[in-house]
């Protein structure tokens, strides 16, 4: 009997695949910090014998090449990838030994990039499990505009194509195992369900179910912004990731915190947003350690520019460190835990700001306050819907375009709170007076605020 173990990385929308047999394993698509996967092995009690891409990710740092290296595993990348280390090159029908009876075969499935490719995991003969990386995902595919903007039609269609014959080849009962897909940036669409099959998606995904002219039209049509930090995570992969170290940043103190401020570094607070409006150090920018600090922060920092961590506690410095790590802010400058009163400089306050419900808000615009509603909500989420009167500024834009936001105190709203909790850390520490709403946008028309409705775009 073969099994397959599921690694999630949640902040990142990704998994990563450990399968096999008694002895031996094969690990699909692993992430950058590898010590998980190395922990899930000594388990399972079973020694990877190979490492397989399924690409070169756009996405997130790979673990592959480090784990490889440390496993003496057989390290399975594309062949069309050109990478700048030794690797197994993988071609269409290659077959890699995993354990007795257990053989993963390559499955050229071009579409999310030029080279990508599947791997079927057969068991005597048999396909039982295919891991699908960015192709066919559970209810829609991997974004195909990552590569190459000329590109992106034609391989929208080969999506299309590498779908079908995922479906016509395999058996409707294998197992559908993608590593996007679960709020990962790198989906054409967001997944529906974690669990799927061939014969799943053949009844419902629209990749099996339109036309590829209808397909296509469809996909692109509904492709939204691309994170920032994908520029880089690609040719990362491509060089070949440094081995990774998430030894504790060196601790600052409040003078230090000032001076990194004064220098025009970026300082983040990882503590709740409740927290942050209450008291924080003026000049610092809001990430919650359990929101997706590795997908905002990353996208939002200019590249390169040194980060100071600041949390409640070590724990939470770590889980950031790692998190950001993942998409290669390797080392913090400094970190320092405990609270606002530990980190402002001698002689300061801590600065703050409002928060409320869009009931707060309807009931300021009633009362004729001087007031601007930003909207940090995504181009296709406003293409649903929004506040009348709202400028729209997406949160990972806002930074970089702050002359655009207008006269009067900003109420900033995205769809649930922690968006625009980012963003109105940007703005108070640009000097604006800021309240961050902290509600589900569901509750803005309940409130009584006037909507403008889709059909209006």
């Amino acid at each position: 009997m073969f099994f397959v173990d599921v690694l999630e990385t949640e902040g990142l929308g990704n998994r990563s695949y450990l399968a096999g047999g008694p002895r031996t394993a094969v690990v699909v698509d692993p992430p950058r910090d590898i010590d998980r996967v190395i922990a899930e092995a000594a388990r399972r009690g079973v020694r990877i014998v190979a490492v397989a891409e399924t690409h070169v990710h756009n996405d997130y740092v790979t673990g592959g090449l480090e784990l490889a290296r440390l496993t003496g595993a057989r390290y399975l990348v594309p062949a069309g990838a050109a990478v700048a280390y030794a690797r197994v090159p993988v071609t269409d029908g290659d077959e890699e030994p995993v354990d007795e009876d257990l053989v993963l075969r390559a499955v050229a499935t071009p579409g999310h990039t030029p080279h990508h490719t599947s791997y079927v995991l057969q068991e005597s003969g048999r396909p039982a499990a295919v891991f699908t990386g960015g192709s066919l995902l559970i209810g829609s595919v991997g974004r195909p505009d990552l590569v190459e903007p000329r590109l992106t039609e034609q391989l929208a269609r080969a999506q299309h194509a590498s779908a079908h014959r995922l479906a016509e080849e395999l058996d409707d009962e294998v197992a559908v195992m993608p590593t996007h897909g679960f709020g990962s940036f790198c989906s054409s669409s967001q997944a529906q369900g974690s669990r799927s099959t061939i014969g799943a998606e053949k009844a419902s995904n629209p990749v099996l179910v339109q036309d590829v002219d209808t397909f296509v039209k469809d996909l692109l049509a509904g492709l939204d912004d691309i994170p920032a930090y994908y520029a880089h995570m690609g040719p990362a992969n491509a060089e070949g990731p440094a081995p990774l170290d998430l030894t504790p940043p060196r601790p600052a103190d409040a003078g230090e915190i000032a001076r990194r401020l004064a220098a025009g570094e970026w300082v983040v607070d990882l503590r709740s947003r409740v927290a942050f409006a209450a008291g924080h150090v003026a000049g610092t920018f809001n990430f919650e350690v359990d929101g997706q600090p590795a997908t905002y922060l990353a996208w939002m920092i200019p590249w390169g520019k040194p980060v100071t961590l600041l949390a409640k506690s070590a724990e939470d410095v770590a889980r950031a460190q790692r998190e950001i790590a993942r998409v290669g802010i390797d080392r913090p400058a400094a970190a320092a835990v405990g609270s606002p009163a530990d980190w402002v400089a001698d002689g300061r306050r801590p600065a703050s700001f409002r928060r409320a419900t869009f009931a707060e808000l309807a009931a300021a615009r009633e009362r004729g306050e001087h007031m601007v509603v930003v909207d940090v909500r995504r181009d296709a989420e406003r293409a649903d819907g929004w506040i009348e009167g709202s400028v729209h500024l997406p949160v990972h834009r806002i930074h970089r375009r702050l002359g655009e936001v207008p006269d009067g105190t900003v109420w900033v709203h995205c769809a649930g709170g922690m968006r625009a909790a980012i963003a109105a850390s940007v703005l108070d520490a640009a000097g604006r007076d800021v309240v961050a709403v902290d509600d589900d946008y569901a509750r803005a028309a309940e409130a009584g605020l006037a909507l403008v409705p889709p059909a209006a775009n």
